[in-house]
């Protein structure tokens, strides 16, 4: 075992209960869910599973590591567009949600929304400056009357849509004329130091069978090409304005990152239908890769994304 054993490392940093509880529900799905193409346990089907200990840890972990200088761009987008109403779709735990309450006139409704109820529920328990509405959704299928927001946007959610036209022309429904459809992806995995770094070290860890979740959704979506042609097909007509903005991910330690990665997304769920004993050791494992990379205190890696913002 390395030097960076979850049992025995004290790096100053709260360490959450159960770190390495498992997750029962995601894992059977897993095992449930064969991917046929790939013959192995990488399933899309359990890519949006956000349950267990994900939600706390991802608000813990993540959203400091990677969301945070995104989320504040997006909202800083918006503040300068006349909004009465604004919907933001797969909200996660309210990072983009709070910045939003924080930055838009108080008489501007926020509604947000997110599929997993659980990533909700941590939302709402971190709370925002002002009211906002948190609501269970499916982005493919909105709960919304025609025309009726100024605004929808989503912060690293679509690559997770199953069908990203439908999901696409949903929000063109919802959006009055004029209004503009404002989210984020992921650049390709490589340009995204941490993720990349982690992805890599699992190999060597399951190396008949490696979790490609990483490079598979979060980082899967990335071909502007690709983003314009499904716009498109979800019915919006004018061209989309397309920017990618490198940013720098950092942490006090290398353990930070890997429990960010590897116990606060679904890649959690990958590991432990695999084996549910080693995710400790999955952690372990991805820490001393970043370790040897970035240097075992304080690590800075590159993160790379695309903002896109198209009218209707």
């Amino acid at each position: 075992m390395s030097d960076y054993n979850l049992a025995q490392l004290n790096i100053g940093v709260k360490m959450p209960r159960q770190l390495t509880t498992s997750i029962e529900q995601q894992a059977n799905l897993e095992r449930n869910n064969r991917d046929t193409k790939e013959g192995t346990l990488n399933s899309p089907d359990t890519d949006k599973i956000f349950g267990g200990s994900i939600p706390k840890l991802y608000e813990e972990y993540l959203v400091p590591l990677i969301f945070e200088p995104y989320a504040a761009d997006l909202a800083q987008r918006l503040a300068s567009r006349p909004l009465a109403r604004v919907l933001e779709i797969a909200a996660g735990t309210g990072v983009v949600t709070r910045k939003l309450a924080s930055v838009l006139p108080e008489d501007v409704i926020i509604i947000a929304t997110d599929l997993n109820q659980s990533m909700l529920d941590t939302a709402s328990g971190v709370g925002t400056k002002r009211p906002v509405e948190w609501r269970q959704a499916d982005a493919m299928q909105l709960p919304f009357e025609d025309s009726v927001f100024d605004a929808v946007v989503c912060q690293f959610g679509v690559m997770f849509f199953p069908d990203k036209s439908k999901a696409f022309s949903e929000a063109r429904r919802v959006l009055k004329p004029g209004g503009v459809f404002m989210f984020n992806v992921w650049d390709r995995i490589e340009e995204n130091e941490f993720a990349h770094t982690v992805t890599q070290a699992l190999e060597v860890l399951f190396p008949n069978d490696p979790p490609r979740f990483m490079a598979r959704t979060p980082h899967g979506y990335c071909d502007l090409a690709t983003i314009e042609q499904d716009l498109k097909h979800g019915g919006f007509l004018s061209s989309a304005h397309i920017s990618t903005i490198a940013a720098r991910s950092k942490a006090t330690s290398p353990l930070i990152p890997a429990i960010a990665y590897c116990q606060g997304t679904p890649l959690r769920n990958e590991i432990e239908a695999r084996d549910k004993s080693r995710l400790a050791e999955a952690t372990d494992i991805a820490a001393k890769a970043i370790a040897d990379r970035f240097g075992p205190g304080a690590v800075d890696g590159k993160i790379q994304a695309h903002i896109v913002a198209v009218e209707c």
